[in-house]
């Protein structure tokens, strides 16, 4: 069993923000790919499907971003998952808006999800990195992230969930460098085109 899991908050006031860039693209993969119907399970969402060659499972957290582990931590105790068969994507304040970056291992970052996904799992499962941008200033951070993306967001948005969803196949497959690759290509400007997109310096 693959297990990909989604982070954000839950409820509809929180459907559009930052944080939840995760949820949107679970879901857009859900559709693309044909998953069953979303079921609760393992103190979230889940769904069923395959993707490629592997039966695989989609996981939205539903108990607050702080408290991912305990979801992400149930499912795997359940299907007896390895963490090298997690994929985690979650908001990235330390890329610009829009791109996209696989890790393996390595620090929370001081991103909450996270740091509780660490807590329960250890570090060594991989991870998705969708860029939201930095607000310029660390005080801010909280705010930026817990606030809807703007109207001239949906030009990359869109694009970008159906590149991820197109290539989340190959993350199943083992193969994140070709799964970061496929995105970049999938969603690069238009030649001679700017993508517009500000995004944000490292450190926060």
């Amino acid at each position: 069993m693959f297990l990909l899991v989604g982070l954000g908050n839950p409820g509809p006031g929180h459907a559009r923000q930052r944080h939840n860039i995760g949820f949107m693209a679970v879901e857009r993969i859900a559709g693309m790919h044909g998953f069953g119907a979303w079921r609760r399970r393992f103190h979230g969402e889940a769904a069923e499907g395959r993707m490629g060659d592997r039966k695989s499972l989609l996981l939205k957290p539903l108990t607050w971003m702080n408290d991912s582990g305990r979801p992400v931590g149930a499912a795997a105790r359940f299907f007896k998952i390895d963490p090298s068969d997690i994929v985690v994507l979650h908001d990235e304040i330390d890329l610009a808006s829009g791109k996209v970056r696989t890790k393996s291992g390595g620090g929370h970052a001081g991103h909450n999800g996270v740091r509780s996904i660490h807590a329960h799992l250890g570090p060594d499962y991989r991870r998705v990195r969708i860029g939201v941008g930095h607000p310029g200033d660390k005080d801010r951070v909280t705010g930026h992230v817990l606030s809807d993306f703007r109207a001239a967001d949906r030009d990359w948005i869109g694009p970008l969930l159906d590149a991820i969803a197109d290539a989340a196949p190959l993350l199943a497959a083992g193969a994140d460098d070709r799964f970061q690759t496929r995105v970049a290509y999938l969603t690069r400007p238009p030649d001679g085109a700017g993508d517009g997109r500000k995004g944000a310096a490292d450190g926060h």
